[in-house]
């Protein structure tokens, strides 16, 4: 088979290293990857939002399967022409990828359905906005309607904190157009989980759960990121618990899109927060978790391959998913400044030290012969273990040799974990 990977993160990455290992595979492309990618797949420089550009390349090169990493070319509904031309893709359709590209329809698809999320208002106007936020209780969370690369989402301490994220978002457009209209919802008490599972619109299967650790200080302060490391299994998605969301979650929510007319295949992404009152629904993302792909992967059995050609074909119902018993746990090394202004362009070195890890590439290319940085997010250093303290130490023991200039990381990645574990 020839197979096609769109995207250039950490999550990519994973995805080609994975793919890489299936005896079907005969040739891997990724569009327009990293420097890590080149090791498993042949990079071709076209742009991840590219979609003509990608569907030429699909065509000439008679690609059997693409599978699609980021959600831009999802929302803008790269799986609807691929498929209008006979191209096998797996991920959602441009309707069912709105689930992640509009909080709005999000939130308004689980309020009409009674899917268990937090209490919220809609807004398009910013002065309505700030005029509403003086009559609630802090804190609360402030969500751009579009896409903000993980970032358009900022929990509010204060009044004063509230009304000047409205004027960022809505004023100043610090996320462009994602931020024309907001979600302003109550602050969810609990512990935060993900649970990513495969789905062809009648069979879902959950896949292992993991946590991701958004703010990028230790502790869980600072501002929110895409992600500064996570790990699998995560102790707080017990059996029993992960039955729960997949009956008062995941399933209705297939059922709500299909009663308006709308089919999902590919991933479903339930970021969660564990509630006293039950599971609810944080947000959906309509494809693989960044980083929570690469602490999920690496603990699965199946032949990749297998479980996205039976997306792709509406057989996943003949598919059982296996994990391996061991814990894996990723650190995300990432600029200084990140997830705000960083330079690029720093030497990465020490890559060849590592030892007992996996490091996936995020944001970085390659310059002559020096491996260099070129994202937020650089490297996913990723380790198994028996014990998630074993996995922890794995992952760390393993970065202390790489270094780039102005290297940031966070020292508790798991912490949670350990200390369920102690």
């Amino acid at each position: 088979m020839k197979i096609l990977v769109i995207g250039n993160g950490g999550r990519e990455h994973a995805l080609v290293w994975k793919l890489a290992q299936s005896p079907r595979v005969e040739k891997l492309y990724c569009t327009p990857g990293n420097a890590g990618t080149a090791h498993h797949a042949e990079n071709v420089a076209i742009a991840a939002d590219d979609v003509d550009g990608l569907l030429a390349f699909a065509w000439k090169h008679k690609i059997n399967l693409t599978v699609v990493g980021p959600e831009v070319p999802l929302v803008a509904g790269i799986v609807d022409v691929f498929e209008a031309h006979g191209l096998p893709v797996f991920g959602p359709s441009k309707a069912a990828a709105q689930l992640e590209g509009s909080k709005i329809f999000s939130k308004n698809l689980m309020q009409k359905y009674k899917i268990p999320t937090a209490d919220f208002a809609v807004f398009q106007d910013a002065a309505e906005a700030r005029r509403y936020v003086h009559h609630l209780s802090f804190p609360v969370v402030i969500k751009a309607d579009g896409l903000a690369a993980g970032k358009g989402v900022v929990i509010a301490q204060s009044l004063e904190e509230a009304e000047a994220t409205i004027d960022q978002t809505m004023r100043h457009k610090v996320f462009g157009d994602a931020g024309n209209a907001i979600v302003i919802e109550a602050f969810l008490q609990g512990e935060e989980a993900s649970l990513l599972a495969f789905t062809d619109g009648k069979t879902i299967l959950p896949m292992a759960g993991a946590q991701d650790h958004k703010a990028v200080f230790d502790g869980d302060n600072g501002p929110n990121t895409g992600g500064m490391g996570a790990y699998s299994p995560a102790p707080a998605l017990t059996d029993s618990l992960v039955e729960t969301v997949l009956q008062t979650i995941l399933l209705p929510t297939l059922d709500a899109l299909r009663q308006e007319g709308i089919v999902y295949k590919g991933v479903l992404y339930a970021g969660l927060m564990l509630t006293q009152d039950g599971p609810k629904v944080i947000e959906f993302n309509c494809r693989f978790g960044d980083p929570e792909t690469q602490v999920v992967l690496p603990r699965m059995e199946n032949d990749l391959v297998d479980v996205l050609l039976a997306v792709v074909n509406d057989t996943l119902d003949t598919i059982q998913l296996r994990w391996t018993p061991e814990h894996c746990l990723s650190v995300v090394l990432a600029s200084g400044g990140y997830p705000g202004v960083y330079q690029k362009g720093k030497v990465i070195t020490g890559l060849d030290s590592v030892k007992k890890a996996v490091v996936f590439h995020a944001g970085t290319a390659q310059q002559g012969n020096d491996i260099v940085t070129a994202g937020g997010r650089v490297l996913n250093v990723t380790a198994l273990g028996e014990t998630i303290h074993a996995a922890f130490d794995n992952a760390y023991s393993a970065l202390r040799g790489v270094h780039f200039e102005g290297m940031i990381y966070r020292t508790d990645i798991g912490w949670r974990a350990k200390r369920r574990e102690k």
